[in-house]
C-alpha cells in the first residue's frame, strides 16, 4: 500500500481510497485494459468516480490511453520516468484473436519531423497480429 501511495505522491495526486484501489488494480495488469474491464474488476466502484480517477491519472501521467481500433480506449500504466512527451512514445501490439493490447515500451516510436508550426499532441502506433498465447 505504501508503494502505491508513494507513486501517487510522486505525481502530485492525493491518495484517496478510489485512487489507491484503481492504481493497485492497474498495477496487477499485464496488458492495457478498457474502462469496462476496470469496472468489471472493481465491481463496487462508482462509474463516474472511476472515470474521473482515470482522467486524473492521465493528466498526471500515471496512465496513457491507447486507441487500438476496438472503439474502446484502453488504459495502461506509464513508466516511472514517463513525462508523456515524444521520447516516451512507444508502439502497442493488439492481438486480433484475444483482443488484448500490450505496450511495447522497449520499442519507441522514431522522432517525427512535422511541418513548421505543427505541434504533435499525441501519436498512436498499433501493430496488429497474434500474441504468443494465441499463436500456440
Amino acid at each position: 500500500m505504501e508503494k502505491i501511495e508513494k507513486k501517487l505522491a510522486n505525481r502530485d495526486i492525493k491518495p484517496t481510497a478510489m485512487r489507491i484501489l484503481v492504481l493497485q488494480f492497474l498495477m496487477e495488469q499485464d496488458k492495457a485494459i478498457s474502462l469496462n474491464s476496470i469496472e468489471e474488476g472493481l465491481f463496487m466502484a462508482d462509474k463516474s468516480t472511476l472515470y474521473r480517477t482515470l482522467k486524473t491519472f492521465e493528466k498526471k501521467k500515471v496512465v496513457h490511453t491507447i486507441d487500438d481500433g476496438t472503439k474502446q480506449l484502453k488504459y495502461a500504466l506509464c513508466l516511472e520516468s514517463c513525462q508523456c512527451n515524444a521520447s516516451d512514445l512507444h508502439y502497442h501490439f493488439h492481438c486480433n484473436s484475444c483482443q488484448n493490447t500490450y505496450c511495447l515500451t522497449n520499442h519507441n516510436i522514431p522522432e517525427i519531423n512535422l511541418p513548421k508550426n505543427f505541434q504533435m499532441q499525441q501519436a498512436n502506433m498499433v501493430i496488429k497480429g497474434l500474441c504468443a498465447e494465441c499463436r500456440r
